[in-house]
């Protein structure tokens, strides 16, 4: 019988070239939300919490606390209450009821901001609550154990399921601990694999990929492992989201919407080549914003 984290990781590559019409290229998902959590946040959240374990910085008594969108919140949540540890989370009031109904199931304290204060509110607040003494970030933007994971699991998966044959990796910029670890791993395989971030463009607000103001920029994040960044619309990553489902059989988030927008837009300009996107949770925690 597997442990609820044996489950995370090893997450199937569904193809998605039928979106596009040259049959020189590839167009593969990654299915993050079969994950049992849900989301590709499952690899970052078990990482950071058993890099603290490991290191004591979580010891009795003590309250995790983390500032999230709704994907990490819900890892966290889920893994914390697995290890029986409290938790609060933070995140902006206008968040998906989805989200905030499921990080209260695993019996998480959740803490709604101001949403036009944004999610660096809630970043701040959190810090806040650290310096108090009675909590403990994971920190998911300045922890290392989160590209790690996916230096550790997700490269090596894709590098794997392709045969080596990925020539593009596209992934939604959020945190940036996925495209950081992934990027990483894949360049190291490869320095021909073109490594793509996605970005809102300006006035477009889409769950779970952010253009960080740059006293936000998260620390982990390394700009060398992105070759190149495209903006996607917020209208591009709904109607993307939809045709995911309706003509793929693939229901998933905006994030994922957007990801995807990008990777045919690229798939656009290729003769040939075996691109992979991060499809990264899946769509039944939006159903309220449809």
């Amino acid at each position: 019988m597997n442990h609820l984290f044996s489950l995370i990781g090893n997450t199937p590559l569904v193809d998605l070239s039928t979106l596009q019409e040259n049959s020189k290229i590839k167009l593969y998902g990654k299915l993050e939300g079969q994950n049992p959590g849900g989301s590709v946040k499952d690899r970052a959240a078990f990482s950071m919490v058993q890099g603290m374990l490991s290191r004591g910085e979580l010891g009795p008594g003590k309250r995790i606390v983390e500032a999230t969108s709704g994907n990490t919140g819900i890892a966290i949540a889920m893994i914390a209450a697995s290890l029986h540890i409290p938790v609060t989370l933070i995140m902006p009031e206008n968040s998906t009821e989805e989200r905030v109904k499921t990080m209260r199931a695993y019996g998480a304290e959740v803490l709604l901001t101001p949403a036009d204060r944004t999610i660096e509110y809630s970043r701040e607040l959190a810090q806040e609550m650290e310096d108090s003494g009675e909590y403990v970030q994971l920190n998911q933007f300045s922890n290392d154990d989160n590209w790690k994971a996916h230096y550790r699991t997700t490269g090596p998966e894709i590098w794997r399921d392709t045969d080596g044959q990925i020539t593009h990796f596209v992934s939604s910029m959020g945190t940036t601990g996925t495209i950081t670890g992934t990027g990483r791993y894949l360049h190291e395989q490869s320095p021909a694999v073109q490594i793509v971030g996605v970005q809102p463009t300006d006035g477009s607000s889409i769950p779970g990929i952010r253009r960080w103001s740059p006293e936000f920029v998260p620390a982990i994040y390394d700009d060398s492992q992105v070759d190149r960044k495209i903006d996607v619309s917020e209208t591009e990553a709904v109607e993307m989201s939809a045709r995911l489902a309706r003509e793929c059989g693939v229901f998933a988030g905006t994030s994922s919407g957007g990801a995807t927008a990008a990777a045919l837009r690229l798939a656009g300009e290729l003769e040939e080549g075996l691109i992979v996107c991060i499809i990264c949770d899946r769509g039944d925690r939006y159903l309220s914003t449809l």
